[in-house]
């Protein structure tokens, strides 16, 4: 036969506590000094240390530009192209016609061409943005570098 089992709250009565410890104990936050950092203030020396540690705690940083949200850069120095040359050609993520080397930079997933290192062979770079140095740097070893406008940059990015 089934046995019926007794409540807890019942077999609680006559119980100060009910299972809680000391009497205020079970009332929300108040027994811990409050949810969060409450009490942190003046008199909360315990807590003190921890938000003075943390130097960010208080206040607001920065800002977001409303102008270009999610735009973020990654940009390749003319070194470091130079250096991927050879590999490019051979995953045929570059092509090579006569003595110039073709490459769409935005394939390789960079949005910027920057003008750091020499420049020894002839290229024809298409990109988002360039720095000047880089785009004369080009320009002197006689390649070319085509910057996209910013129309062609927004399709292109609602597009992937």
């Amino acid at each position: 036969m089934v046995e019926n089992k007794r409540k807890k709250n019942s077999r609680q009565r006559g119980s100060w506590t009910h299972g809680w410890g000391a009497k205020k104990k079970h009332r929300g936050a108040g027994h811990r000094g409050g949810r969060g950092n409450a009490g942190s203030g003046k008199k909360g020396d315990a807590k003190k240390t921890k938000f003075w540690e943390n130097v960010n705690y208080f206040g607001k940083r920065g800002f977001t530009s409303q102008n270009q949200k999610n735009i973020k850069i990654k940009a390749i120095n003319l070194a470091h192209l130079e250096a991927m040359l050879d590999s490019l050609v051979a995953q045929g993520k570059a092509t090579k016609q006569k003595d110039m080397i073709k490459i769409n930079l935005s394939d390789l997933k960079y949005n910027k061409l920057l003008g750091a290192g020499k420049v020894n062979s002839k290229f024809e770079l298409t990109v988002d943005s360039a720095s000047e140095s880089a785009i004369n740097k080009v320009a002197q070893a006689g390649g070319k570098v085509t910057v996209l406008p910013k129309k062609e940059k927004e399709k292109a990015s609602n597009e992937a």
